[in-house]
């Protein structure tokens, strides 16, 4: 059945807007001919569990197989690798095309950064949303002060490209920085088009002992890690006018306030984490400085 992972995920893809899953139901090698109806329990206990997090747990599709089974059926076309084949055919039909956000200015959090001999730095990434074209200026935002750069190269799957688009993976070569000067959690963007910032108000919401939260309230001066995008910034929370503390269950508005900046803006999802453990989910309403 759905393990306490298995919550924390659907919670997680609620919070930060995954729009449609579907579902594997792994392991249906270890059922016995009989024990249908073990199966059926299971999914059903899957559907509500979907449902009580606003998913549509009615119509998402389960496909029930072996991931095990099928990495050693003999060929692709072997009953135990039809699963995989079904659950491809469910990816198609089911989720949505994601709406890229094309006409938007250039965003792309940095995941990675590489030097690359005899052509400079390169940062990796997924395009948030706009469009970046070689000889296309950028800022580089969050974490240190800001710095101003050329984009000289776009790259993807090893191919060069003229442009990158929302929802693609890149590499873009930067021209006259260091590779120690860019990291992990900083943002390439649009110039002028988002600021580093340190404090904030923010919704959040803490998850309960059985979504895998926390099992005791927190007090103000509650230090977590808040994770942006591809990072986690230490931060200390400032609780409301009147409130001494937060249970978990508790939907709450906080003051924010990190220990270095992050590119940030009103409308902005983050967790909160408490040794690598996800805690809470929040959302950006206003920026204070």
């Amino acid at each position: 059945g759905p393990m306490p992972q298995t919550r924390e995920h659907i919670l997680l893809g609620r919070q930060v807007g995954i729009p449609a899953i579907v579902v594997f139901l792994n392991k249906c090698d270890m059922i016995g001919a009989g024990d249908e109806e073990m199966l059926e329990l299971v999914e059903v206990e899957l559907r509500e569990l979907l449902s009580k997090y606003q998913f549509d747990g009615d119509n998402v599709p389960i496909t029930r197989g072996s991931a095990l089974k099928a990495l050693e059926a003999p060929s692709w076309d072997h009953p135990d690798a039809k699963c995989i084949w079904e659950l491809m055919d469910s990816c198609d039909s089911y989720i949505p095309e994601p709406v890229r956000e094309l006409d938007k200015p250039f965003l792309m959090p940095v995941e990675d950064v590489f030097t690359i001999s005899g052509r400079g730095t390169v940062t990796t990434g997924r395009v948030e949303r706009g469009v970046i074209k070689v000889g296309d200026e950028v800022q580089i935002v969050g974490l240190r002060d800001t710095q101003k750069t050329t984009v000289t190269g776009v790259e993807m799957f090893r191919k060069l490209l003229d442009q990158g688009q929302a929802g693609d993976n890149v590499g873009l070569l930067i021209r006259g920085i260091d590779r120690e000067a860019v990291e992990r959690g900083q943002v390439l963007c649009k110039p002028g088009t988002i600021t580093p910032h340190k404090k904030f108000k923010a919704t959040v919401y803490v998850l309960k002992k059985e979504e895998g939260g926390r099992h005791t309230p927190f007090f103000k001066g509650y230090r977590p890690q808040f994770y942006f995008r591809t990072t986690d910034v230490t931060g200390s929370v400032t609780l409301p006018e009147g409130v001494e503390m937060v249970m978990p269950g508790d939907n709450i508005e906080i003051t924010v306030e990190l220990h270095s900046t992050i590119a940030c803006e009103e409308g902005l999802k983050f967790a909160i984490r408490e040794g690598g453990k996800t805690v809470g989910a929040g959302v950006v309403t206003k920026i204070l400085e």
